[in-house]
């Protein structure tokens, strides 16, 4: 019979981590954004290839052809997370990576010539580091121009206007924002790719924050690459790249002369991380079971789908709660959408300040408490500049994922209120 409920409880259970205690403290893991728990089932095929399919690539027996059906079958599920096909991805060892990688072959090798001096990237002020830092330093090599698109502060985004203005016939490259990692907020990819592809501008999509939250759809936004980390959605340490095959085509890759030439081979270096990959399968599946559990009995894409459909609805509450529950303490500043008929808009990550207290004296003392979070720029060195926000300070940050539920929120909103309190008291 078809649910319509979350399954909290279920999702909950699938978790090992959530029932440890530290001497009887609690642990409310909303350190989220910097990397989520892994449901059993991700680290028993982690164990399982690591002991029953431990070999390299290429050979004839059992373990190595055991191997590589591990390795098809990550492309495969990323794939259909993705909406792509499997010579579409690319697995590596995180988004910084790759995007360095990828970066440098764009600048060098595209079309078998890159870019030449005079060229120019666009870069938001809404990026993490990941996706400024490869494209400022390709700038540097290459003597290209880097233009700076800021997000609008009343809308928490970056608007279609804004892009056009910056657009010229110079302009090669935008590195794009799905999802802040300190505001939350959420663009509109479809319709900024949209105006890139209408003046010949490739779109690198920086998806890590989105795809925890969201259903993506790579054909549907239309980009060129897109890059996400699965450690953000419950699986191992790693990266993945979509690229559109007609571009990946024309990029000329880095590496061994006699290495595979195929795709995605090609622009996977050196072996790969295979229990890691076998991990990111079980990831994949989990959010299939999920839409399982949900009344999805279709393809996994169709289940995956299902998953997110009904955990945004749940997360969006939860982030409901906190934000309506931060705004009720005095001096409290929330960095973002907090209109709740805007909130499709954003994903569950709060970002706040104090007007009187700096961010890590609270983390401290919620981390203390067994409320896992963050304080800090998060890396997002862009946004806190376009904010005014000290770097060296940051902001308090508190990421949902759809394991938390509502009695954490009020636990967490208990103990910021309450210390917060203590804290001006102590001044």
């Amino acid at each position: 019979m078809k649910q319509s409920a979350f399954p909290v409880e279920w999702v909950r259970e699938q978790f090992p981590s959530l029932s440890v205690r530290d001497r009887d403290q609690r642990r409310i893991y909303l350190d989220n954004p910097a990397g989520t728990q892994v449901p059993k089932s991700v680290a028993t095929a982690i164990y399982e290839t690591v002991l029953f399919s431990n070999a390299n690539l290429g050979g004839e027996f059992a373990t190595s052809v055991a191997a590589e059906e591990v390795i098809n079958q990550g492309h495969q599920a990323m794939a259909d997370f993705l909406g792509c096909t499997p010579e579409e991805m690319i697995i590596g060892p995180n988004m910084t990576s790759l995007t360095y990688h990828f970066s440098r072959m764009i600048g060098h090798r595209l079309n078998g010539v890159g870019l030449k001096a005079g060229d120019e990237i666009i870069v938001t002020q809404m990026e993490h580091e990941g996706n400024v830092s490869p494209w400022l330093q390709l700038a540097e090599d290459l003597g290209l121009v880097i233009k700076k698109l800021p997000f609008n502060q009343d809308s928490w985004q970056v608007e279609c206007e804004a892009l056009s203005a910056l657009i010229t016939e110079k302009t090669k490259i935008l590195a794009l924002n799905y999802s802040s990692n300190l505001t939350g907020s959420v663009n509109e990819v479809a319709k900024l790719a949209a105006i890139a592809k209408s003046a010949g501008v490739l779109t690198y999509v920086d998806a890590v924050q989105f795809a925890p939250h969201g259903f993506v759809d790579v054909k549907a936004l239309d980009c060129d690459f897109l890059v996400c980390s699965s450690y953000k959605f419950f699986g191992p340490h790693l990266g993945v790249l979509y690229g559109r095959r007609a571009v990946l085509e024309t990029l000329d890759p880095y590496k061994c002369r006699c290495s595979d030439d195929g795709l995605p081979h090609r622009f996977e270096t050196g072996t790969p991380q295979i229990e890691l990959v076998a991990g990111l399968t079980a990831c994949v599946d989990y959010f299939a079971e999920l839409g399982g559990k949900l009344g999805e009995s279709g393809a996994r894409r169709l289940q995956i789908n299902k998953a997110f459909e009904t955990g945004v609805a749940e997360e969006i509450g939860l982030a409901r709660q906190l934000i309506e529950g931060l705004g009720q303490v005095r001096g409290v500043t929330i960095h973002g959408i907090t209109d709740p008929s805007r909130f499709a808009h954003r994903v569950p990550t709060i970002s706040f300040t104090m007007d009187d207290i700096v961010p890590e004296t609270l983390v401290s003392r919620l981390n203390q408490e067994g409320i896992f979070c963050w304080s800090g720029h998060n890396y997002a060195w862009e946004v806190v500049h376009q904010l005014g926000i000290n770097p060296d300070h940051g902001v308090v940050r508190i990421g949902i994922a759809n394991y938390n539920h509502s009695g954490e929120i009020d636990e967490t909103l208990e103990s910021v209120s309450r210390n917060i309190a203590m804290l001006r008291q102590d001044r």
